[in-house]
């Protein structure tokens, strides 16, 4: 068999394995071995004497993966991020962001829910990690919404579809996934997430208010406040927007000149900044302990992923299949934009049976290739590119669209993580519960991505700043 034979019959194999229920990591991680193995005992003609070196070969080359790619210091923002989400949870912060939301936005028809978007979206600011801003918030929001009389399958579907957001707002491990995948900068893809993660936000809250003026007693509106109240909200969310500024700063200088330090270090220094606050508020070494702990499983469980999928990118390039497979994209006879179209709905059906980050993983190596020689390559100008972009930012351009196809697989069942994570914190609900109250916002996000895709210019307008 040829290398490209081999590579897509490995790949089928995989998501035979992916689909019987194994883990996405152990999945590729196993299929990329093997078909290591197969590869160059193919090279050696199959000779059963040389299978044993073949192996070698195979288990050296994999080996290598784990080291040399997580050594990356762009990956070591992740468990940064991860931690200023749970230091800013035991600081208080969360609880005082839903305060000032529900004050100043509460008056809206389904005025809760609303704050609710907000607040979360608030709180990715902070948060890297989707799952951890679920579970924060489905402890605070659903039982105030509870209280006035909404539907808890809608309340829970309001947080699961809310927590979402932190795969697109900054800081978002995704969004680093992506760039170290695609070799591309860290620090414009993250600010290329703060506009797009807005207009996603404000889609929701229109949604909700939407839903609440059809619908007869849907969510009533929390009034009642006044504006001293409302000014009194503001100062406790206030270190939200300081973290956000430190590490803004740190990834890109607004006064000119070079930044004044890397992505890293400004996750470091925003994560002392939380864990200060955090001790200001009386947090303990029990509750340190937890968010340390919380963030060590999490982190781990995103570095097993990449893990194993890196052993299985490793075969892809020895298989060529995202050579194949991007010489196939460009000679289909039909507009680029139609091809990208296309794309992002097999990620959409993707997600309904995979993890947000390993499906990232796994399909980036083969389908960004394609998609940057779709644009006519990675260092074409934007008056010769097919979608109107230079390469690098058409690069930055459509990793905002995979991460928000992303946050769609976080809630499309039977595989959405925010929606597990919400029913598993509340007794009283079910992820049947959670994924009924999830569904409108598919609409919502197919608005979002019909937007980004139509205004290329809500993506890129920050990073062409830099």
């Amino acid at each position: 068999m040829e290398p490209i034979d081999i590579g897509i019959a490995v790949s089928a194999g995989m998501l035979v394995l992916v689909l019987l229920g194994m883990r996405v990591a152990f999945a590729a991680g196993l299929a990329g071995l093997v078909g290591l193995i197969w590869i160059f005992w193919a090279k050696a003609g199959y000779d059963p004497s040389r299978f044993g070196k073949a192996l070698t070969i195979a288990v050296k080359t994999a080996g290598q993966v784990p080291h040399s790619k997580v050594s990356s210091q762009a990956l070591s923002l992740i468990p940064t991020f991860i931690l200023i989400g749970y230091l800013a949870y035991y600081a208080g912060l969360t609880r005082a962001l839903f305060d000032a939301a529900k004050k100043w936005v509460g008056w809206l028809p389904g005025g809760l829910a609303v704050s609710t978007v907000f607040a979360t979206a608030g709180f990715a600011a902070v948060s890297g990690a989707s799952v951890a801003t679920s579970a924060v918030f489905a402890r605070i929001a659903i039982p105030e919404m509870l209280k006035i009389g909404y539907d808890k399958k809608f309340a829970a579907g309001v947080v699961a579809a809310g927590g979402t957001l932190a795969s697109l707002i900054p800081p978002s491990a995704i969004l680093v996934i992506y760039a170290i995948i695609v070799e591309q900068d860290v620090g414009k893809l993250l600010l290329a997430g703060f506009v797009p993660g807005a207009v996603s936000a404000l889609i929701y809250g229109g949604l909700i208010v939407g839903m609440a003026l059809v619908i007869p007693n849907f969510g009533p509106p929390v009034r009642g406040f006044t504006w001293g109240e409302r000014l009194k909200a503001l100062p406790p969310a206030l270190p939200i927007v300081f973290v956000v500024l430190i590490i803004i700063l740190f990834i890109y200088n607004p006064f000119g000149g070079d930044a004044w330090g890397t992505p890293t270090e400004g996750g470091a220094l925003g994560a002392f900044v939380v864990f200060l606050m955090a001790l200001y508020k009386g947090m303990r070494w029990a509750q340190l302990k937890d968010a340390l702990l919380e963030t060590a499983k999490l982190a781990v469980m995103i570095f097993t992923i990449i893990w194993g999928v890196l052993i299985y990118v490793r075969f892809l390039g020895f298989a060529d299949l995202p050579g194949a497979f991007s010489d196939w994209i460009t000679s289909l006879d039909q507009s680029p934009m139609l091809t990208l179209v296309l794309i992002l709905l097999a990620y959409a059906v993707l997600g309904m049976f995979m993890d947000a980050i390993g499906m990232l993983l796994l399909t980036l190596p083969v389908v960004y290739p394609a998609v940057m020689a779709l644009n006519g390559g990675e260092m074409v100008s934007a008056a010769d590119s097919a979608f109107g972009m230079s390469g690098p930012m058409c690069a930055i351009w459509f990793g905002i669209l995979v991460v928000k196809m992303a946050e769609f697989c976080l809630i499309t069942p039977p595989i959405g993580l925010n929606c597990f994570v919400v029913a598993g914190v509340r007794d009283d609900l079910t992820v049947q519960d959670v994924f009924k109250g999830v569904t409108p916002f598919f609409i919502a996000d197919a608005v979002t991505i019909a937007t980004l895709v139509a205004f290329p210019s809500i993506v890129l307008w920050l990073p062409s700043l830099v």
